[in-house]
């Protein structure tokens, strides 16, 4: 390990795994090698990495041999197969998928706010959630200033949040709009073209969504924050990339916009976009390519005491996914 890291991507060929390509292609980590791994599908394929070709290998129980770290990316049940396996086999295991958040003895990491949770793993470290991340990069500063106690909230999550198959059925959907065509659909239950589905994910006994309820309890394991309440529809719009989520939260201590706003101009991560006059505010179009997530459209909320409405947009693959995945890795290696 001391010229470098042998690295391997698990679901390597996903929308996650190339940006976590271009990622340690200028990122700070010390690459000796880097192994990609996919379904047997995918194997085969020939990526590149700093110039170099590099062919996708079938992910399999042996693949994990000599590597030091491992990103998962590959859904939950793929992290449920392999990843206790990689560990076995001496990798630390960086995983974007729902398998292990919930896990008391897996952290659930999000750098800029619990950043020393990392530091206790076993060998499994877990992402959170796309929304959860962009929610809380926002929310936790002002937690921190004002406490916080609940949250009601509705996300606007883009397609690629489902994948590169949701990616184009919206671009597919889209052009047979405009002609004049039948659409056809297959990743979403209705067409998502010129629509917003307030569904995402399945829905459970309580009437909410599997997403939705892991911005709850999701929220709560990162904030440490066992008594904290949170409603939020998840909703899909045809956007391509970045999520957005409209947050109202009460706090236990009198807030203002301006000592808001300070806050938020300090926190780590967070870019303050927040000129109404001039229509300056967080847009997907504008975080899209951004590793910061963007707040603004503080407001005092009319109907909460001690309540402030806000706005936040972060890049999901970036922050929300592959970005956040990297920072965890160059924490837990420092």
């Amino acid at each position: 390990m001391a010229d470098g890291l042998n690295l391997a991507i698990a679901g390597a060929t996903g929308a996650v795994g190339a940006e976590l390509i271009k990622l340690l292609e200028t990122g700070d980590l010390p690459v000796n090698s880097l192994k990609l791994l996919a379904s047997a599908k995918s194997a085969g394929k020939e990526l590149k990495f700093r110039g170099e070709p590099l062919i996708v290998e079938e992910l399999k129980g042996d693949s994990f041999s000599g590597v030091d770290l491992a990103f998962f990316s590959a859904g939950a049940g793929t992290s449920r197969e392999f990843a206790p396996t990689a560990v076995k086999q001496g990798a630390i295991v960086v995983d974007n998928s729902s398998a292990f958040r919930m896990d008391p003895d897996v952290p659930l990491v999000i750098p800029e706010i619990n950043p020393d949770d990392a530091r206790a793993h076993r060998g499994t470290i877990a992402v959170p959630n796309c929304t959860t991340i962009v929610a809380l990069m926002a929310l936790y500063p002002l937690h921190k200033a004002f406490h916080v106690n609940r949250v009601i909230a509705a996300s606007y999550q883009a397609v690629s949040g489902a994948g590169a198959k949701a990616i184009a059925e919206l671009t597919s959907q889209t052009e047979a709009r405009l002609a004049g065509q039948p659409v056809k659909q297959s990743v979403f239950p209705h067409p998502i073209a010129f629509n917003v589905l307030p569904q995402v994910d399945i829905f459970l006994e309580s009437g909410y969504t599997k997403e939705e309820e892991k911005f709850r309890n999701e929220s709560r394991k990162i904030m440490h924050h066992p008594t904290f309440r949170a409603s939020i529809t998840c909703v899909r719009v045809p956007v391509y990339r970045s999520h957005s989520v409209a947050l109202t939260a009460e706090f236990a201590e009198p807030v203002s916009v301006d000592h808001a706003r300070d806050v938020l101009a300090k926190a780590p991560g967070i870019e303050l976009v927040d000129d109404p006059g001039k229509s300056e505010y967080p847009m997907p179009i504008t975080s899209s390519g951004k590793k910061e997530c963007a707040v603004g459209r503080l407001r005092i909320d009319w109907a909460l005491e001690n309540g402030l409405a806000f706005w936040s947009c972060g890049d999901q693959l970036l922050k929300g996914a592959a970005l956040n995945a990297l920072q965890i890795a160059e924490l837990v290696l420092r």
